[in-house]
């Protein structure tokens, strides 16, 4: 579906002596090496270079550089012919070695020339190499420019190499020709195809009608070809073997003989090895046609296609022909004597994409030269006697618009004299097919589109003409003007290069001559029938002439790397320079966006530009619509970038699987059009055939452009048919949408349509979740308006629209609408009501219910429907908890139920009376608390007692009979009871003193450890003095135990008068102050010594313990924390147990021979994984037994393993915590003890606890630092379970304080540390 379009073209005189007799291209300098000379007049040979000449020279300085001759000559030399025979020796080879600048020469007569254009001082300038003394046929270089391959006159093949060294030389003589016994078995032949049934009697088909021979052609020229394979492996030699019979001989590199072609009548001297390597090109001449062979390395055929030559053509300029392929193997140029047509293939069909006349045959009846560039595939130079062409052409798709309404996809595709219509919107014909075909007198060049597509604009060599057709019909283009060219200057020898339409009427051709570029403009009248004026633009170097993707503007893009913009006036033609650009792009398109012109271009290495700013390197094709840059890579991705200014353009990652914008495509697909209108984009396969694809973020783009015209029609059909999620038809403009509902159900208007809607909405958002990529960067996500800007938005529906349930609200929005279109719309009615979240079965339900009273018809449908959407059994209990038995039956009916299992259940329930059927139906359906309320309207007390204890509906009970003493308190004390069954005392306590039912009260508040409100219900209850004593000394006993000290001391204090018990206890809790305040005041002063003493000193014993196994934890667990994390940075991989090498003893089995058992891979020669989840790939998943062992085991931190970090940072957070619990106590401890006069031992306590407070605040910041370094977990990629120890492993540092077995800590706020304050009275220093 491409075209070759001419972006280049420098044509340059030939001096008509010496003539010029062979080219070659200097790839690294991007010049032409010229062999002039010999000829029959002169034997002087001068070997010149051409070098391109500036894209800034006006064209007075191009013609005066071509007076003066541009060519700079390297040597010349006089060379005389050894040969008799020939007039005038003839360069049959010549190659330039960019390497070291040295031209070498292959002379007809044996001569071998080198020339160097730079040589050292020992070295000569011209210097003869070797010599056949017979004579040499045909020479040439391999790919890899290591070997010559020569023929010679006496019929041998010699391969010599870089260094001029023979290699080796084998003789081509007949007996070649039985090394390949070809034998046919008639593939692909008419003679085996199926006919009939008795058409296997006719003939045998392995045997062809008529059987080749090898007959020469009679306009053979006798010549011997070579041809190089492109690897350089092979070498076909195409020669006449006996005067009888042409033959391709193909030798390997070692000039071994491979393989010899079968023979073929009229087969001539053309040959050309494409090369990819599968074929070799060669000439067929017949009576009536001329055609290109192919052959297989075997030497079998392989296809042909015809050249189209007419008898006179053939007679003419088409008696003499070679072929050459260029270096990427995609055209095929075939060289006449006065001109040469480039061919491509697809789909196994050759196109004709151009032909380009060099002379006239009359003045020059010798061959035209032309000589592909070795790097750049489509770069070619022609050479004839009177002039030098150097041309370069783009393969492109020549296209209509892509901007909607008129993105039709039309194509034309330009073989031969012919052009292929197709408007792939409307018919996608494969090709080599097309829809329409339309011909010319000669040869198309280039062919250009209408802004509406109704006009295609062909352009031949010397003139244009202009069709009408109309791409959304079936109808066939007609010609509606033909116009010749109206060239500024005839005698310049013109060369037509590319044509553009502007508009529907106005059209424009580029035209170059001598290297200076000309526009030749044309204005049509609205039929397009006449020409009304006519204007030229000289003076320019231009390479592309192209419209503005809105059609609107004529761009350039001149020589010097600029692109242009036209300003079409009534009377002339100007251009204004918008963008510099970095380097050539030959392909290239113009956008207006935003008021500026932003420029998406493709050099030849596949860097895509944005004005000079680089997007990507990689990548093949790119087209442009309104809203996306569409372009494919070499990684065989489609990507699609936002529309935006050059700097907010988001190039998309190579994430398919998870970005909308980016899918994966065929290898080597390349872009041909798209259309937005139909969300469509084609593709061309490297094959030729093409494929129609429907991209998400296309359809989106169109979708959210319906959503904004309040097209739902369309955007909802769009959905449907390509799969999008329905929920961007609110998402997108939520706003809009809910206020346009009623004609969202106007356009869609089939019911079927409106549920598939409904029971497609979800309360997610899915444009900011599923197609957040598909938004260009920046914009409102989602646009609550589109371009309903003038929606005027209350401010009551604003609060609407942040309610929280989407769902919900679009159901009501359309219930609100069909409320009145119940008769045709009802189905979508319950279709709303059920696809609520939660669904609202009783609303639909109560919709049935309806239609059954008012027309049963319709019911039935309803019923069916909604079990359809519903589950059967569900709808059934909401039918129930309508407490309506028909409608429940009529659910039933349409279930898959047994009727003998709902029949008797429903009957019974009939037989019922209202209230009773009512608590059956809330007690069946689990409705407790409806049920409950039914036997309260049924005056069942006692019933409602017991169903209040089983179903646990105190609550519920308590809110029935809140004004109803009496069975209040019955509800009260069975709910005591049920309190204290549950072990809730202290509310159990409550309730029977509530009840004034103190004895349980007392025992309830006993077990609850309550002893204030025992003793106060002991009092109420009017115990005697003795009994409350008792019970007072009990309570203590208790309290003493869970080391509530200071209210056990209270109680002997107070119930008791045991101060010196209660003295103990005081001292005990290391509330000395308060020990000694009582003592005081009971005037008990012996107890100071016996007592508080004697509490001082074991206060002193603990807290110093205590003190000290806090500082010995400290020294060791900090230190070897600091160790864990050095080793943990150091390496990685050791740490969490995946490096073999750094294990204890590197004890690693000798299994890499044995089958991967469990035994191989969980030892040291294990993977990552299994080293650090000792996990084969057989293992089972963890179960509860085997989890709880983890937990055991990071609560352990056995030393060495990754959990010993975690360990080491909850122990000290633990220690932390523990010692600012103490903090208090051992203030009270040091104040008591000074207050004894015991002065030292309070410096010894305050010293000690001023340590270990220093010591938590000094490591606090390097263990918790900054952030979460608690829990340490396996490196994240790996996503398992931590590694397994063996018990029994040393434990180190743990305080008796701290448990058995520890939580896991992901708390990262390490804990807080108060500086200790120190008692003044002892100074600041301990």
């Amino acid at each position: 579906m491409r075209n070759l379009t001419n972006i280049e073209c420098i044509i340059a005189d030939c001096p008509p002596e010496p003539p010029l007799k062979a080219v070659s291209w200097d790839a690294a300098h991007d010049s032409l090496i010229i062999a002039f000379g010999p000829s029959a007049k002169s034997s002087l040979i001068s070997v010149k270079r051409l070098r391109q000449q500036s894209s800034k020279a006006t064209k007075d300085e191009s013609s005066q550089i071509r007076q003066e001759d541009v060519a700079q000559e390297i040597a010349s030399w006089d060379a005389q012919c050894p040969l008799p025979d020939l007039d005038c020796d003839e360069v049959l080879c010549l190659h330039y070695f960019a390497d070291d600048s040295t031209a070498c020469l292959v002379f007809c007569g044996g001569d071998i020339v080198i020339v160097r254009e730079e040589p050292l001082e020992d070295q000569d300038k011209i210097e003869v190499v070797g010599s056949v003394d017979a004579g040499i046929t045909a020479a040439k270089w391999s790919p890899d420019e290591e070997l010559l391959a020569i023929t010679t006159r006496e019929g041998t093949l010699l391969f010599m190499t870089r260094d001029f060294d023979s290699v080796t030389d084998v003789a081509l003589s007949k007996e070649d020709l039985d090394a390949s016994r070809h034998v046919s078995v008639g593939w692909g032949k008419s003679e085996t195809q199926f006919k009939g049934k008795r058409a296997k009697a006719l003939r045998d088909p392995t045997m062809p009608e008529h059987i080749d021979e090898g007959t020469l052609s009679p306009l053979d020229r006798r010549r011997v070809a070579l041809s190089w394979r492109g690897d350089g492996a092979f070498v076909a030699i195409s020669s006449i073997e006996s005067d009888t019979r042409r033959v391709i001989r193909v030798y390997s590199r070692d000039c071994a003989l491979d393989s010899v072609s079968e023979p073929i009548d009229g087969l001539e001297g053309a040959l050309s090895w494409r090369p990819a390597g599968n074929l070799i090109a060669s000439i067929q001449r017949s009576n009536d046609s001329v055609r290109v062979v192919f052959f297989e390395r075997n030497g079998l055929r392989h296809g042909q296609f015809d050249l189209r030559l007419s008898k006179e053509e053939m007679q003419s300029w088409g008696a003499d022909i070679q072929l050459e392929w260029n270096t990427d193997s995609s055209v095929l140029a075939v060289h006449f004597k006065d001109r040469v047509q480039l061919w491509t293939m697809g789909n196994y069909h050759y196109y004709l994409k151009q032909e380009i006349l060099l002379s006239d045959i009359e003045t020059f009846p010798s061959m035209v030269l032309a000589k592909w560039h070795s790097e750049k595939p489509l770069r070619l130079v022609l050479c004839s006697k009177e002039n030098l062409k150097i041309t370069e052409y783009a393969s492109m798709t020549s296209g209509g618009s892509t901007t909607p309404p008129n993105d039709f996809g039309a194509l034309g595709v330009i073989d031969g004299r012919g052009l292929k219509l197709t408007p792939l919107r409307r018919a996608n014909v494969p090709p080599p097919m097309a829809l329409h075909e339309v011909f010319g007198d000669s040869n198309i060049v280039e062919v250009a589109f209408s802004q509406s597509g109704s006009r295609v604009a062909i352009l031949h060599q010397t003139s244009f003409c202009i069709y009408s057709w109309d791409p959304k019909s079936t109808s066939s283009p007609k010609q509606i003007q033909y116009h010749d060219l109206d060239f500024p200057s005839p005698h310049e020898k013109p060369q037509t290069q590319q044509i553009c339409f502007l508009r529907d009427s106005e059209v424009f051709v580029l035209v170059s001559s001598l290297n200076v570029s000309t526009i030749i403009g044309y204005k049509l009248d609205s039929e397009g029938s006449q020409i009304l004026k006519s204007w030229h633009v000289s003076d320019l170097q231009v390479v592309r002439l192209f419209a503005r993707s809105d059609n609107e503007r004529i761009c350039i893009e001149t020589a010097d790397n600029g692109v242009a913009v036209s300003d079409v006036s009534r009377d002339s033609l100007t251009f204004e320079k918008v963008i510099s650009l970095s380097t050539r792009l030959p392909w290239i398109e113009l956008i207006h966006l935003k008021q500026k012109s932003i420029s998406f271009g493709l050099s030849s290495n596949g860097v895509l530009y944005a004005n000079e700013q680089i997007l990507v390197r990689n990548c093949t094709s790119f087209m442009i619509t309104t809203a996306h840059l569409i372009y494919t890579t070499t990684n065989h991705l489609l990507k699609f970038v936002h529309m935006n200014d050059v700097e907010n353009l988001e190039v998309p990652p190579d994430e398919p699987e998870t970005d909308e914008r980016c899918r994966n495509i065929e290898r080597g697909a390349r872009l041909v059009t798209v259309m937005p209108s139909s969300f469509s984009l084609i593709l061309q396969m490297p094959r030729g055939n093409l494929e129609t694809i429907y991209p998400r973020a296309l359809v989106l783009a169109g979708l959210r452009k319906s959503v904004a015209s309040k097209d739902y029609k369309k955007a909802f059909f769009a959905c449907r048919n390509h799969r999008v999620d329905m929920n961007i038809l609110h998402d997108h403009a939520p706003i809009q949408f809910v206020q346009n509902v009623a004609l969202f159900v106007q356009q869609i208007k089939k019911v079927e349509h409106i549920d598939l809607f409904l029971s497609s909405l979800r309360n997610e958002d899915v444009s900011k979740i599923m197609y957040k990529e598909t938004y260009p960067s920046g914009s409102d996500l989602p646009t609550p308006l589109g371009d309903g800007g003038d929606i005027d938005i209350k401010e009551s529906d604003k609060v609407d629209m942040i309610r929280p349930s989407k769902v919900n609200r679009i159901c009501d929005a359309f219930l609100a609408v069909l409320s009145n279109r119940s008769s045709t719309n009802i189905q979508n009615i319950i279709t709303a009501h059920v696809c609520k979240q939660p669904p609202d079965l009783e609303a639909g339900l109560s919709v049935v219910d309806n239609l059954k009273r008012e027309n049963p018809e319709l019911a039935d449908t309803a019923v069916e429907h909604i079990c359809f959407l519903a589950d059967v059994n569900r709808l059934f209990d909401s039918a129930l908890g309508l407490y309506k038995l028909d409608l429940a039956l009529l659910i039933a009916q349409q279930s898959q139920k047994d009727p003998r299992e709902y029949l008797p259940y429903l009957q019974g329930l009939q037989e019922m009376e209202e209230l009773r059927r009512r608590f059956a139906i809330d007690n069946d359906l689990k409705r407790y608390s409806k049920g409950l309320r039914h036997l309260h309207e049924m005056n069942a007390f006692d019933e409602l007692k017991s169903y209040t204890v089983s179903k646990g509906l105190y609550q519920e009970a308590f809110d029935i009979y809140r004004y109803q003493v009496g069975n209040l308190n019955q509800l009260i004390q069975l709910y005591a009871e049920h309190l204290d069954s549950k072990a809730a005392f202290k509310e159990a306590g409550i309730a029977y003193e509530f009840l004034s039912d103190y004895g349980k009260a007392i025992q309830a508040y006993r077990s609850a450890g309550c002893w204030r409100e025992a003793l106060s219900c002991a009092s109420l209850a009017l115990l005697p003095a003795s009994e409350i004593t008792d019970l007072a000394v009990v309570l203590a006993d208790t309290l003493y135990e869970s080391k509530d000290y200071f209210s056990a001391a209270t109680l002997y204090l107070d119930y008791r008068d045991d101060v010196e018990t209660a003295a103990r206890y005081f001292c005990k809790g290391l509330f000395f102050a308060d020990a000694m305040r009582m003592i005081g005041l009971k005037g008990r002063h012996d107890l100071f010594e016996s007592v508080i003493d004697q509490g001082l000193g074991e206060g002193l014993a603990n807290s110093t313990e205590l003190l000290a196994e806090c500082k010995a934890q400290l020294n060791a667990q900090v230190p070897r924390l600091r160790e864990v994390r050095t080793k943990r940075e150091e390496d990685p991989l050791a740490y969490f147990g995946g490096d073999p090498a750094t294990t204890a003893d590197n004890d690693i089995p000798d299994n890499v021979s044995l089958a991967p058992t469990d035994a191989s891979t969980a030892g040291a020669g294990g993977s990552l994984f299994t080293r650090y989840t000792n996990r084969t790939s057989t293992s089972r998943a963890s179960t509860s037994r085997g989890r709880k062992r983890e937990e055991r085991k990071r609560a352990r931190g056995k030393k060495g393993s990754v959990y010993e970090e975690e360990y080491l940072v909850n122990s000290i957070r633990r220690l932390m915590e523990r010692v600012e619990s103490v903090r208090e106590e051992v203030g009270r401890l040091i104040e008591a003890l000074v207050r004894r006069r015991m002065r030292e031992r309070a410096m010894a306590v305050e010293k000690a606890m001023a340590e270990v407070v220093g010591m938590c605040e000094a490591c606090r910041e390097e263990v918790f630092g900054s952030g979460p370094n608690v829990a340490v977990e396996a490196p994240a990629e790996l996503n398992v379970q931590p590694e397994k120890t063996t018990p029994g492993t040393e434990e180190y540092g743990a305080s008796e304080n701290q448990g058995v077995v520890a939580a896991r800590r992901t708390d990262p706020i390490p804990p807080p540390i108060k500086a200790f304050e120190r008692l003044s009275l002892l100074g600041s220093e301990a």
